[in-house]
């Protein structure tokens, strides 16, 4: 067995052909481009029993030679992958059930019966590989790029597969996301960690390509520090499955999934004090205010205008033609990676960091809480819009971390806030103003709102 890491990058074909001659590449080439034509065979039961315990089983020819390989799901943060793979080089195209043992079979499978598995879907595409290497420091890195161009076959559906794969042989994983950004920064490259399998099964069934990643696991001891790092690597890897989705289907739903994913993370920056010095995050914030100016409107404008719905897939599209959403999801993923906010911030932000986020959280909804000052919108809801950013930091607290409060009906407080946080986006008028005293009336009044905002 060996672990797999490794980043994926939707590209065009122009961007493709682009990288082959990209300055930096050609810099670090330390083999040469050597194009090969690989074509795989996707093997699973009738019900899908591999897809659904996030297992792959393949069959590869390359040139002469036959590989039979299995993959776990394993990570996958942000476009950033690690996966087991088994590799079994066979004398012929036929599968050696044998070799799916319990050395690398999981056990969720072992009642199983192997003779079930049958050919489901192909990927086949042209790659060029060329082996990337440089100094980093005083370390070696050297990375297997790899340019895939083909096609997904499954039934009678098909779709493209145009990507860049940087696979890590020697080195930190920092180095992949370096070069991935330096890349990024000129092209447009998608971070994507969507496999060729997972598009197999996505053409039989689009349902099935998962958009929600598990959940960070808080505890009321957790460290803020460890608490923020989870929340926004989970922010920031469903925010890119979600465009990969979207791009896939168009379904306006995702859309705003998408954009909720961004607000969440921007809420959760604005939120931490000296625990993340702004300047630490000002890059950062750019980018995701660039993002958040010109994607908020038309998801607001699309709530009521199904021209502007029918329109936003190609817009979307354009895009993902640009550079700017694949450098920010770069910049993003290596900003999480290196701790950036924990550098160079005063001891009181060290604190901060290190505390409890029970503790930290329940501060941080009081302070919030008295600062929205319900009661003056109740007589003035026609300014409740400037609280915008407020209500956004508190409802994404409660959206993923609730559960560390242990405050009685804190549910039903973050379904009240919800509804006043979409009344705050909605055009004045004199229903929605009323609707806005209504609710600033009924947050206020709720027992959890009156335990945690003393």
């Amino acid at each position: 067995m060996v672990k797999e890491t490794e980043i994926k990058l939707r590209a065009s074909r122009d961007t493709l052909a682009a990288l082959r001659e990209h300055p930096l590449l050609k810099k670090r080439n330390k083999s040469g481009w050597e194009q090969r034509e690989l074509f795989n065979q996707y093997f699973d039961t009738a019900e899908r029993d591999l897809a659904q315990a996030k297992v792959a089983l393949r069959l590869r020819r390359d040139g002469e030679q036959f590989i039979q390989t299995l993959k776990t799901r394993g990570q996958s943060v942000a476009g950033l992958s690690e996966r087991n793979e088994w590799d079994w080089y066979l004398s012929k195209a036929k599968l050696e059930l044998k070799r799916l043992d319990d050395s690398c079979w999981p056990a969720s499978l072992a009642a199983l019966d192997k003779k079930q598995l049958k050919p489901l879907f192909t990927t086949d595409f042209v790659r060029q590989r060329a082996e990337i290497a440089w100094g980093r420091g005083k370390a070696k890195v050297v990375i297997e790029a790899a340019l895939d161009l083909g096609q997904v076959v499954a039934g009678g559906q098909q779709e493209e597969i145009c990507e860049l794969e940087l696979e890590l042989r020697q080195g930190e994983p920092a180095a992949l996301l370096e070069l991935a950004a330096e890349l990024a920064a000129d092209l447009p490259l998608m971070p994507c960690d969507i496999s060729k399998a997972e598009r197999g099964y996505r053409l039989f069934d689009a349902g099935s390509y998962a958009l929600g990643l598990p959940a960070p696991e808080l505890t009321p001891e957790s460290g803020l520090d460890d608490a923020f790092a989870a929340l926004a690597w989970h922010l920031l890897g469903s925010s890119q499955r979600l465009a990969e989705q979207y791009r896939f289907n168009g379904h306006w739903r995702l859309l705003g999934d998408w954009l909720q994913q961004l607000i969440d993370l921007r809420a959760l920056l604005g939120s931490l004090g000296q625990a993340a010095p702004r300047a630490s995050s000002s890059e950062l914030r750019q980018r995701l205010d660039a993002l958040l100016q010109d994607w908020r409107p038309r998801l607001l404008a699309g709530q009521q205008d199904e021209a502007v719905r029918h329109d936003a897939p190609a817009q979307f599209a354009a895009e993902l033609q640009l550079t700017r959403w694949g450098q920010f999801s770069l910049h993003a993923s290596r900003w999480l990676l290196a701790r950036s906010w924990t550098c160079e911030r005063n001891n009181r932000g060290n604190r901060q960091g290190a505390a409890a986020l029970g503790n930290w959280l329940t501060t941080l909804i009081a302070e919030e809480g008295a600062a929205l000052q319900l009661k003056r919108y109740q007589q003035q809801p026609e300014d409740l819009g400037e609280q915008l950013p407020r209500l956004e930091r508190l409802l994404a607290w409660l959206r993923l971390a609730r559960t560390v409060l242990d405050v009685a009906e804190v549910d039903r407080l973050y379904g009240e806030l919800l509804k006043l946080g979409e009344l705050a986006q909605r055009a004045r008028s004199e229903e929605t103003l009323e609707a806005r005293r209504s609710q600033a009336h009924t947050v206020a009044t709720l027992k959890a709102w009156k335990l945690l905002v003393k």
